[in-house]
């Protein structure tokens, strides 16, 4: 029986993007290359501030059809192949290595060996290296590993195999591959499969030509096809906003400030020096030019060495696109289009006198509500192994100048802390301690580089707060918004240099519609107040404490500390820093550090207490 096999457009980019290894229907397939992408097709997504933060001419969606089939390449939509190419038969157990010519379109690959037909099923086990490369395991290498060279030269077949399974053990141990030629009958369970036995890399992807093999030294490490390190996607993603007139005014004053100054001819003459030129790179990477140009100056001025030059850094992975985004959300007036439309709110406390209003009064600050955002999503790359592993480019052969994206509309609630409250917490001695530990563990983790992109160039306590806040309100706004936890995402903007203070929680989906209005709804007067004390309430208690509030450092890298899965952890797909850097004591309070939510917390409790006292017969 003919079958379709289909994806939706906005699953090109995330999770199936370039790279990825997914099952479907009893059968697995990776995504190749953009440059296999039929060109005629494809769709432009416009973003000029990505493309322009990213390096690239610009955005291509994967052409939208109803008929994606992974094995018909010349079909229209983002072409998959089949991987492994190593299949084995159910009922006798035969392993076959599938090529391309062998390919039916709309039929899954049979057995050619039983009269029925079954369909053969793919191998479970793959062969990645840190160099981004993927390959099937020489599964004859794997059977004849136990023989010396001799014996495995008197073989000579290199394709009679079969995939057994054992009623005398269980698990991996009852899993083998033998050889089935003539007189051999070598054969090696799968018992130590995973993790890395001196095979080599293949030094290529399995959608790359032979012409595109590089000789790869890289230690080859065995993998289940489906495991968490076999594809770390690169995705960037920013926000629709209107240009705003902060920005090109700032801009303008300090070019006029650098025309009118003393040294501005100096500065001219020496702009072809090594010193300008790094100058120029902190610009680019926008990390701080303007305190060091005058020691720049005033260095080729007087023929000293400058004090304050820096060395010139490779730009950052992520770069960083929360500035324009901020300034648009900050702006007196928000602006306004058909892709970005906000309004103000307000928590809807401003006649209650009484605790815990007041507090929660005093600890928020500004409240939007997003009733239409529009977010382009791109995939620069992946990595296999780790994250900070080496990034393999969407576009393989490296000749093509944009990249894969998807356009998502959907809506948001974004909301500020009180400044001041937030500055006389942050100067605690306590939280400045409670953070430091944090710091130290972050400078020690695999994941340094990628999470300084989010939190700048060093981890202030804000981004920890606001980080496990956004946390606590998305998991407390799918209880009363109609959203899953996983249809909710954040975004942090706590960058102390920038004077950030903010978060944004928003969906956003893959269709024009956009919007269901749940989540702008709980947003409004009334409601988010008492969305954000049962926030509060139920964040201060964890079904693991004390085990969980107590914890001096958990998740990967040991990056958490009172956050767990059944507190604070969301879905990959909702975080920003793949649920690391979270502290719910920072947000509702611990033994040893104050918390910025603490005295709502203490005042909702003695609260309910009264209550109940009153209500006592």
């Amino acid at each position: 029986m003919s079958r379709t096999l289909r994806v939706r457009q906005s699953q090109t980019v995330l999770p199936f993007g370039v790279g990825a290894v997914f099952d479907i229907q009893g059968e697995s397939f990776v995504a190749t290359g953009i440059g296999d992408w039929p060109q005629r097709a494809k769709q432009r997504v416009e973003s000029p501030r990505l493309a322009t933060r990213l390096g690239v001419t610009g955005f291509y969606a994967a052409p939208p059809t109803a008929n994606d089939r992974y094995d018909a390449p010349d079909t229209p939509g983002a072409p998959y192949i089949r991987f492994p190419a190593w299949l084995f038969c159910g009922a006798c157990r035969r392993m076959k290595r599938w090529r391309i010519a062998d390919e039916k379109p709309g039929q899954p690959p049979r057995c050619p060996s039983c009269s029925t037909g079954p369909t053969l099923a793919p191998m479970r086990f793959v062969q990645i290296c840190s160099a981004g490369h993927l390959g099937d395991i020489d599964w004859w290498f794997w059977a004849h590993s136990r023989r010396d060279a001799t014996e495995r030269r008197e073989c000579g077949e290199c394709e009679k195999l079969r995939f057994l399974v054992s009623e005398r053990a269980s698990g991996l141990e009852a899993l083998s591959v033998a050889c089935a030629a003539k007189g051999c009958g070598a054969s090696r369970d799968l018992l130590d499969i995973l993790g890395t036995h001196g095979m080599r890399c293949s030094g290529r992807n399995p959608w790359q030509r032979a012409n595109e093999t590089v000789e790869c030294l890289k230690p080859v490490q065995i993998a289940q096809r489906t495991a968490g390190n076999l594809y770390y996607p690169v995705v960037h993603s920013a926000l629709d906003i209107p240009e705003t007139e902060t920005p090109a005014h700032h801009d303008e004053k300090t070019a006029i400030r650098v025309r009118e100054h003393d040294l501005w001819v100096s500065l001219c003459k020496v702009a072809a020096t090594p010193r300008a030129e790094v100058f120029r790179e902190m610009i680019k990477d926008d990390t701080g030019a303007d305190d060091v140009l005058l020691d720049l100056l005033l260095a080729e001025e007087t023929g000293q060495p400058a004090t304050q030059t820096p060395q010139a850094a490779a730009p950052p992975a992520r770069p960083d696109l929360s500035r324009e985004e901020w300034e648009a959300f900050m702006a007196p007036v928000p602006p306004a289009t058909r892709d970005f439309a906000l309004r103000e709110s307000t928590l809807g406390l401003a006649q209650e006198t009484e605790e815990p209003w007041v507090g929660l009064r005093r600890g928020i600050g500004r409240i939007l509500l997003a009733d239409r955002l529009r977010e382009v999503r791109a995939l620069s790359g992946f990595t296999r192994v780790s994250p900070d592993a080496t990034v393999v480019p969407a576009d393989t052969a490296r000749r093509l100048k944009w990249l894969p994206a998807v356009e998502v509309f959907g809506e948001g609630i974004f909301l500020t802390l009180d400044k001041d409250t937030l500055g006389n917490w942050e100067a605690d001695d306590r939280v400045i301690r409670r953070v430091a530990g944090m710091r130290a563990d972050l400078d020690r983790a695999f994941q340094k580089d990628r999470l300084q992109a989010l939190t700048g160039a060093e981890l202030a306590p804000r981004f920890v707060l606001l980080h496990t806040l956004a946390h606590l309100l998305i998991r407390q706004l799918s209880f009363e918004s109609g959203y899953t936890t996983a249809s909710l995402r954040e975004r942090i903007y706590a960058r102390p240099e920038q004077d950030q203070y903010g978060i944004l929680v928003y969906t956003a989906a893959g269709d024009a519609e956009g919007t269901l209005g749940g989540l702008v709804r709980q947003g409004e007067p009334a409601r988010l107040a008492e969305t954000l004390l049962r926030m509060t309430e139920a964040a201060a208690w964890c079904s693991a404490d004390p085990l969980c509030a107590e914890h001096a450092g958990q998740g990967f890298g040991n990056l958490n500390r009172a956050a767990c899965h059944a507190c604070a952890l969301l879905p990959e797909t909702s975080c920003e820093s793949g649920n690391t850097l979270l502290d719910r004591a920072l947000v509702v309070g611990g033994e040893q550090v104050p918390g910025y939510f603490e005295p709502i917390v203490t005042a909702a409790r003695a609260a309910a207490a009264a209550t109940l006292e009153q209500a006592a017969p």
